[in-house]
Order: C-alpha cells, then sequence, then structure tokens
C-alpha cells in the first residue's frame, strides 16, 4: 500500500469512528481530499487509491491540474473551496462541479451566469464567517438568511448548503463550538423552506468534532497528502 492510498485509509478510519460516536452512519460523511498546491500526479494517485473528490484553492492551479487530468473527468468530483474573485469565476463555473467559498451574491450570480447551459447545475456552499473574524471570508450568520434565499433562486446553480473555515481550537468542546453554529443555522434555513443537504466542515484537526455536530463533507488536506510547501 502506498503513503497515500495508506493516509486515505486511515482518515476514512477517523470519519467513521466520528460518525459512529455521534451514533451516525459513517456513509453519511464524505471525504473531500484537498489537493491544493499538490501536483496532478498526487491527485491520479489518490484516485488510484480509490479517491474521487478533490477540493482546489488556487483558480489558475486548479484549472491547469483538472486539464492535466482531463482524461479522469467522468470519474473525477472537482470543488472549489478558496476565496473567489469575481473576475475569475468563469474557469470555476466552467470546470467545477462544486463552490463551497460563495461569500456574496455577486459571486454567485456570476457563477450562474457563467455556468455553461450543457453543464448540470452547479452544487454551491454559502460561506459563512462563524467566528466573525475580520480577516475570515463568509457571510455574518445573521445575514444567511437573506442571501441564501438569493442565491437558491438563480438558474444554473443548486445551492446544497453552508461551509465554514472556524478559527484554530485545541479542545474538542472548543471545536464543537462554531460547528455548532452552522449546524444550528443550517438546521433553521432548512425549516425556512430551503432544500439543504450539506454540511461542508471540519478539516484535518478537527474532522472529530465536525462530523460530532452534523458535517456531511470534511475537508481534509494534510492528512492525506503531508504538508504543504506554500509558493502562493
Amino acid at each position: 500500500m502506498t503513503d497515500l492510498a495508506h493516509n486515505l485509509e486511515a482518515v476514512q478510519q477517523r470519519i467513521a469512528a466520528a460518525a459512529r460516536n455521534a451514533g451516525r452512519d459513517p456513509q453519511s460523511v464524505a471525504l473531500l481530499a484537498v489537493s491544493k498546491t499538490f501536483p496532478a500526479q498526487d491527485v491520479r494517485a489518490a484516485h488510484v487509491a480509490g479517491q474521487r473528490a478533490f477540493g482546489e484553492n488556487y483558480v489558475q492551479e486548479s484549472v491547469e491540474k483538472i486539464d492535466a487530468l482531463a482524461d479522469l473527468r467522468a470519474s473525477l468530483e472537482w470543488h472549489f473551496i478558496g476565496p473567489l474573485q469575481s473576475n475569475k469565476t468563469r474557469p470555476v463555473a466552467e470546470r467545477f462541479d462544486w463552490v463551497h467559498s460563495v461569500d456574496r451574491l455577486k459571486i454567485a450570480q456570476r457563477l450562474s451566469e457563467q455556468r455553461p447551459a450543457s453543464m448540470a447545475p452547479l452544487n454551491v456552499c454559502l460561506q459563512i464567517n462563524v467566528s466573525g473574524e475580520a480577516s475570515k471570508s463568509g457571510v455574518a450568520p445573521q445575514e444567511a438568511a437573506r442571501i441564501a434565499h438569493e442565491i437558491a433562486a438563480l438558474p444554473n446553480l443548486r445551492l446544497r448548503g453552508l461551509m465554514s473555515i472556524p478559527e484554530p481550537e485545541t479542545t474538542l468542546e472548543a471545536q464543537r463550538a462554531p460547528h455548532r453554529v452552522l449546524r444550528e443555522l443550517f438546521d433553521a434555513l432548512r425549516a425556512s423552506g430551503l432544500a439543504l443537504d450539506t454540511l461542508s466542515m471540519g478539516m484535518s484537526a478537527d474532522l472529530e468534532a465536525a462530523v460530532l455536530e452534523g458535517a456531511t463533507i470534511v475537508r481534509i488536506g494534510t492528512a492525506v497528502f503531508g504538508a504543504r510547501a506554500y509558493s502562493h
């Protein structure tokens, strides 16, 4: 077994254990392998090991990677999870299956306008700034309902749920708190009539806390691919 395959198996075991602790079906939590800064050959190796969904943060890098792996396109699912500028929405609208980081209505509108008619609706999540950090992207929780309903009405998009990147914490209870805020907001939006099914929350350091609070997608990079050497 390769190191990458071993890492994927170890993460899946963590997800399954967390799900069982929460009284949930492990199959209700999907692993999104965050491949940002790693080369296309690493994604190809992860694909050989059985992984299908990959997360990217940088538009130019991801476009090059997706094009380099065009032969696997039918069996790969690409998720854009990084900050998205309005002048860079077109390549994302044209190549990705999901965008987790919709943090304002303008971005959603541009993705809707630029999604090719020949493609399925683009799955999107509304990013929520659950920690209230000025440096973090995301909609304030009190604004989420209005913006979510506006996004849900756009053509060529399917609003699937919510995403967050909370401030790092070191204890399980402290990690659970912001994820609980997101889940409670998710429940409220569902109660208001939105057909949401996705909570994108939890990373390598806090996936257990996220799963305990209801995550349906955990975004795992370091625990799968190893430490990153950033050049961006």
